[in-house]
C-alpha cells in the first residue's frame, strides 16, 4: 500500500514568489505553466474560499497552510495514490495560482486538471 503513496516531494511550498515548476510527464498542471498540457488558469477565489471547498472534499487532507499559500494531500479512494496540490493566493490580482501533481506514475488520466477544475466550480 505503501508503494502508491510515495514520498512527499521536496519542492512543495513557494520558491521565489511562485510554486515549483512541473515536471516533464504529463501528471502535472500549474497556473504557472504556459505550455498546453501543464497550464491551467489560476483561480479567481480567496484561500478561505478554497479552504471552504477543500474541506468538504473527503479525499482531501489540509497539511499546511499560511496566510497566502495552502498545500493539501488528494487520496484516491481506489488505489490510494497521494496527489500534491498547492495554492498560492495573489491579493494584488485576486486570484489563487495553482499547482496539482501526482506523486507516481506518468499519467494521471486527467485526474488532476479535473481535480482543480471541479474545485474551480465549487467556488463560484
Amino acid at each position: 500500500m505503501t508503494a502508491c503513496m510515495g514520498e512527499r516531494p521536496r519542492n512543495i511550498g513557494v520558491q521565489e514568489g511562485r510554486l515549483a515548476a512541473c515536471p516533464d510527464s504529463p501528471n502535472c498542471v500549474s497556473s504557472f505553466e504556459t505550455n498546453d498540457e501543464h497550464g491551467i488558469a489560476p483561480i479567481a477565489a480567496t484561500l478561505d474560499q478554497i479552504e471552504q471547498v477543500l474541506v468538504e472534499l473527503e479525499e482531501a487532507n489540509i497539511v499546511g497552510e499560511s496566510e497566502n499559500y495552502l498545500y493539501a494531500e488528494f487520496t484516491s479512494r481506489l488505489m490510494r495514490y497521494i496527489d500534491d496540490v498547492e495554492f498560492l493566493y495573489d491579493a494584488e490580482a485576486r486570484i489563487t495560482h495553482v499547482r496539482s501533481a501526482s506523486r507516481v506514475g506518468q499519467s494521471d488520466f486527467g485526474v488532476n486538471r479535473d481535480r482543480i477544475e471541479k474545485i474551480r466550480e465549487s467556488v463560484r
